[in-house]
């Protein structure tokens, strides 16, 4: 059920869809933040072995 929004309607949705767009947004950039930072340790582990 929605509800009745009258003249607020345009700004209250466009308030829901930025909130989700950033939201969205934060966890794109975590993810993507997360497998750098893992190709980055996968690096450093490699050269340590390189020098045992």
């Amino acid at each position: 059920m929605i509800p009745e929004l009258g003249k607020y309607a345009g700004a209250v949705l466009s308030s829901y869809g930025l909130s989700l767009a950033l939201m969205a947004g934060l966890v794109i950039l975590s993810l993507w933040r997360g497998a750098r930072v893992r190709r980055q340790l996968a690096e450093i582990e490699a050269r340590g072995k390189k020098h045992d």
